[in-house]
């Protein structure tokens, strides 16, 4: 004797929802020919234990491939129609199979269908809008923390290299006017490192106000 389970039906403009009432669902087979969906499996069903199976010839064209996912109470079919549009119904004949009914969990009218696109839609844009703000902020931060770092890097260098030279030159009688010799740059250095403490309190760098400003 052949069970059929309830099936409940739903759709977009691009897909067919269809969720079956089986519990524990096993051994489930899904198949689309010739645009007629069959579908058998094992579960607890609405006659209890059983294999219960379906077929479904639908209104317009699909396509061959069918997402399912088992859950412990149901089985959820997702079926993408081969042209974007609204069905008037879902089956090729008119009457509606008495094991049919509409899923009222996902229902959508035409209108409803296409408010619920554009909200995507819309969603999708301040998406994309919001990472190209994001990747043109982290590349402008990305140039400044490489500049900041090189600048850092040329002066402390510059101080290194000309205390070097002058202590080879004049030896220790260089070190009675070094500090007055590059006290400007000195004191540029120390700016630049004090900048430190504002990226890390403004979040151009991820490291501790605390620490940064004690050091």
């Amino acid at each position: 004797m052949t069970f059929t389970p309830l099936v409940h039906w739903a759709q977009r403009h691009e897909e067919i929802f269809l969720r079956m009432e089986l519990t524990d669902a096993q051994n489930i087979d899904v198949q689309v020919q010739d645009n007629v969906l069959q579908f058998r499996a094992q579960g607890y069903g609405a006659k209890g234990l059983h294999e219960y199976e379906f077929s479904l010839e639908f209104l317009c064209p699909v396509k061959p491939q069918v997402r399912h996912k088992s859950t412990q109470r149901q089985v959820n079919l997702t079926v993408q129609k081969e042209r974007r549009g609204w069905w008037e119904r879902l089956t090729l004949q008119e009457r509606r199979p008495v094991f049919l009914t509409p899923d009222f969990d996902r229902w959508l009218d035409e209108s409803d269908a296409e408010m619920e696109i554009l909200e995507k839609d819309e969603k999708r844009s301040r998406l994309r809008t919001a990472r190209l703000k994001g990747e043109g902020f982290i590349s402008l931060k990305t140039a400044f923390l490489f500049m900041y770092n090189l600048v850092q890097f040329l002066g402390f260098s510059w101080i290194f290299v000309n205390m070097t030279v002058r202590l080879f030159i004049f030896g220790r009688d260089s070190l009675y006017d070094t500090f007055h010799t590059m006290s400007d740059m000195m004191f540029f250095c120390q700016i630049l490192a004090s900048v430190e403490v504002l990226n890390a309190a403004f979040g151009v760098v991820r490291t501790a106000l605390i620490p940064t400003f004690i050091q």
